[in-house]
C-alpha cells in the first residue's frame, strides 16, 4: 500500500514539474531546433515507466497528454500509449495534429513510416475503451464520454520499403475493419445480456432507462483490393449501429470488379470522402458508366483518379460514342472536383468533350501515357482550367513532335500558376528542351519537375540545371541517366525503353552527378535535390501543394 502511495506521490511531483515547464514558456523550449524541449525530454522519461505512469494518470493534467503521447509513439511504450488512448480526455484524438512538428519536439512522425504495434496499440486502445463502456451499461453504470473521434488520416504511405515495423495502408484498413467487426460482435453480445437482466421472472420487463451510448467515430483512409474486400464490406455494412464506426476520406481500390467497387462505394458516408482512387480495374467505358453515378453523392469530392482503366477512344463505335458522352455529363455533376487522373486511357482528341462541362476548374490534372493529339493540348492551353493549373502530368506523350509548340503554349499559359510539372519519357532531346526553357523558366512558383526516362546529354542537363536556377522554389528534380553516360551506343533516337533497359557506366555518371552537385553548391542551392531516384523521394500529392 506505501509502495502504491509513493507511486502516486512520484507521478504527481512529475505531473506538477511538467505544468511548471509548460507554463515556463520560452523557457521551457529554449533548447536548439534540432532537439527537444525539457518537456519532451521529462515525457520521454515518464513514459518509461509504465507502471507509474498508470498509477498517477487520474492526476496528470489533461494538457499533458498530447506530449506524453508523441514520446510513447516515438518510443514504442505501447502499454503506455494504450493506457493513454483509453482514458484520453478531449473528444478528438488525431494523428495529423499530434505526431507533426511541435514547440516540444521537431521530429515530425506523421512524415515517417507508422511503426506497426504503435498503430495497433492505438486501436485496441480504443476498442478496450469502449468495450468498458459495453460493460458500464451492462451494469446500468453512466460513463461521460470522452473520446468521440479518432482522426487516423495523413499517415505516410507511399507502397514502398514497407519494412516489418511499419504499417502499410492496406494492412490498417484490414486491422481497422476487423476491429470494427470485433467491437460490433462484442456490442451484439452485451445488448443480448442486458435485455435478458432487465427482464424479471415474473415481470416483462423493468422499467430502467438504458445508460447514453458511447461510440467512436475513425476518420480514416482505406485501401481495399480482391484480398481484403470481404473483411471491409462487413465492417462498412454495420456502420450505422456499431459502436466503432468508420468515416472514409480518401478511398482506394485496386483490382475489384465492378459489383464490388459499386457495393463499397454505397456504404461509404458520402460526407467524409474527398478522394476517389480506383485503379487497375480494366473498368473500361462500360464499367465507368455503371460506377460514376454512384461518386454524384459525394457532394464533398475533390479528387478523382481514374488510371488504367482500359479506356481506349481511338477507334469508337456508335455505341461507345454515347458511353463516352455518358462519362463526361457524369464528370460534369462533381461540382467541386479538383484533380483528375485519366492516366493511361487512349484519348486521342477527346479532351475537349471530357473536360469541357465541368463546372470549375481544375488544379491538378494527370493525362500520363494518353496518346495525346496537338488538339488535345490546343484545348488545354485555352481552357479554363490552365490558369488555375497547380499539377501537370503528361509523362508519356511523345512531346518532341507535334506536341512540342502546342505544349509550350500551354506552359507559358499555366506558368503563374504551376507547381508541379512531370515530363517523364516524352522523348525530350536536348534541342526540344531548349525550346522549352523559356516557357519553363517563367514557371516561378515551380516546386517538382519530372524529366526522367527523357534523352537528355549531360550537356543538356547542365544547361538545365544552370537556367532553372533562378526558380527558387524548386526543390525536387527527378532527371534522366544522360545518354552520353550509357555503357553502349544507343539507338537514335531512343526510345523509354532503350533508356529504361539499357546499361549506365557507372564511373560516367558518378563523376556527372559530382559535377550537377558541385553546381548547385557553387550556386547556394543545396537546398534543391536532384536525383534519377524515382522512389527515394516522394512527388508532391495534391492535397499537400
Amino acid at each position: 500500500m506505501l509502495q502504491c502511495v509513493l507511486g502516486v506521490g512520484i507521478s504527481l511531483g512529475v505531473s506538477l514539474l511538467f505544468q511548471w515547464f509548460c507554463e515556463a514558456g520560452p523557457l521551457a523550449c529554449c533548447l536548439p531546433a534540432a532537439m527537444h524541449s525539457l518537456v519532451f525530454l521529462c515525457a520521454q522519461k515518464v513514459v518509461s515507466h509504465h507502471s507509474t505512469v498508470r498509477g498517477a494518470l487520474e492526476f496528470i493534467p489533461k494538457e499533458l497528454y498530447p506530449v506524453l503521447f508523441k514520446a510513447a509513439f516515438m518510443d514504442k511504450r505501447t502499454l503506455v500509449l494504450q493506457d493513454l488512448v483509453q482514458t484520453w480526455p478531449f473528444p478528438v484524438l488525431s494523428f495529423q495534429k499530434l505526431l507533426r512538428k511541435c514547440q516540444h519536439c521537431d521530429r515530425a512522425l506523421l512524415q515517417e513510416k507508422p511503426n506497426k504495434l504503435c498503430v495497433q496499440t492505438v486501436i485496441l486502445g480504443v476498442v478496450t475503451y469502449l468495450n468498458e463502456a459495453l460493460e458500464d451499461r451492462l451494469h446500468s453504470q453512466s460513463r461521460r464520454q470522452r473520446l468521440q473521434v479518432l482522426d487516423m488520416t495523413g499517415l505516410q504511405d507511399d507502397g514502398i520499403d514497407q519494412g516489418p515495423e511499419s504499417m502499410s495502408l492496406w494492412s490498417r484498413t484490414v486491422t481497422l475493419a476487423k476491429a470494427c467487426i470485433d467491437v460490433s460482435k462484442h456490442q451484439s453480445k452485451c445488448t443480448k445480456r442486458t435485455s435478458k437482466r432487465r427482464k424479471g421472472p415474473y415481470s416483462s420487463a423493468v422499467a430502467l432507462p438504458p445508460p447514453q451510448p458511447v461510440s467512436v467515430e475513425v476518420h480514416v483512409d482505406l485501401f481495399v483490393n480482391s484480398t481484403s474486400y470481404g473483411v471491409l464490406k462487413d465492417a462498412l455494412q454495420n456502420n450505422a449501429n456499431s459502436m466503432l464506426r468508420l468515416k472514409c476520406r480518401d478511398f482506394r481500390a485496386e483490382e475489384l470488379p465492378i459489383a464490388s467497387t459499386v457495393g463499397l462505394l454505397e456504404f461509404l458516408d458520402p460526407t467524409g470522402v474527398r478522394q476517389v482512387d480506383l485503379r487497375f480495374n480494366n473498368l473500361g467505358l462500360s464499367g465507368l458508366r455503371v460506377i460514376l453515378p454512384h461518386m454524384a453523392k459525394f457532394t464533398n469530392l475533390v479528387s478523382l483518379k481514374l488510371p488504367y482503366s482500359n479506356i481506349d477512344v481511338r477507334r469508337l463505335s456508335a455505341g461507345m460514342e454515347g458511353s463516352l458522352h455518358y462519362f463526361a455529363t457524369q464528370l460534369s455533376r462533381l461540382s467541386c472536383l479538383k484533380e483528375l487522373n485519366l492516366g493511361s486511357s487512349r484519348l486521342s482528341g477527346k479532351l475537349r468533350q471530357l473536360l469541357g462541362d465541368l463546372q470549375g476548374p481544375l488544379e491538378s490534372l494527370e493525362l500520363a501515357f494518353c496518346y495525346l493529339l496537338p488538339n488535345d493540348l490546343a484545348y488545354l492551353s485555352q481552357s479554363l482550367h490552365t490558369p488555375t493549373l497547380k499539377k501537370l502530368d503528361l509523362s508519356g506523350n511523345n512531346l518532341s513532335d507535334s506536341l512540342l509548340q502546342p505544349f509550350q503554349h500551354l506552359l507559358e499559359e499555366a506558368s503563374s500558376s504551376l507547381l508541379h510539372l512531370d515530363i517523364m519519357e516524352c522523348r525530350l532531346m536536348d534541342i526540344h528542351l531548349e525550346s522549352l526553357l523559356p516557357a519553363l523558366c517563367r514557371c516561378s512558383q515551380l516546386r517538382y519537375l519530372g524529366v526522367f526516362g527523357n534523352p537528355l546529354s549531360t550537356r543538356g542537363l547542365k544547361n538545365l540545371l544552370q537556367r532553372t536556377m533562378g526558380l527558387l522554389y524548386l526543390q525536387l528534380v527527378i532527371y534522366p541517366y544522360p545518354v552520353d553516360c550509357y555503357s553502349e551506343n544507343l539507338p537514335w533516337p531512343p526510345t523509354s525503353s532503350n533508356l529504361l533497359n539499357g546499361s549506365v557506366d557507372e564511373e560516367k555518371f558518378s563523376r556527372v552527378s559530382a559535377e550537377l552537385q558541385q553546381m548547385l553548391l557553387t550556386a547556394s542551392r543545396t537546398d534543391a535535390v536532384w536525383t534519377t531516384n524515382l522512389c527515394r523521394h516522394n512527388t508532391l500529392d495534391y492535397f499537400n501543394l
